[in-house]
């Protein structure tokens, strides 16, 4: 999955929580001075070349819709951090989090939890 830049990545925004959407439509979400119809339209294509958005045609205007949801835009996202800043590494990302005290005493004991519950769900497949 290729990475996002922020323009992307607030457009994509709009896509996930609004769904369908035509570029027009997006001008709109903006406050004045609104971005440029063009403007949008190039990230908006971008976003197709990169595998997120496809579209429908309807005469000679595109309703553009995302083909990646955001959960897995999260997840895809995490593997990144984590690769890049953890040396692939989740119980390093956990560690920090416990020891910068970011993960309270209540958290931990949920994760234990998740973990103990997928690891039988595993067991058993």
């Amino acid at each position: 999955m290729k990475k996002l830049t922020a323009k992307e990545e607030e457009l994509m925004g709009f896509f996930w929580e609004k769904g369908p959407l035509f570029v027009k439509e997006i001008v709109g979400f903006y406050a004045d001075p609104k971005p440029h119809f063009n403007t949008l339209s190039t990230i908006v294509r971008t976003l197709e070349e990169k595998g997120y958005l496809s579209h429908k045609v309807y005469g000679n205007t595109h309703q553009y819709f995302a083909i990646i949801d955001r959960e897995e835009f999260g997840r895809q996202s995490l593997k990144g951090v984590v690769n890049k800043y953890f040396n692939d590494s989740y119980l390093s990302v956990v560690s920090t989090l416990v020891q910068k005290e970011d993960l309270s005493p209540e958290e931990l004991k949920e994760l234990a939890d998740i973990v103990e519950k997928a690891h039988k769900k595993q067991t058993r497949s």
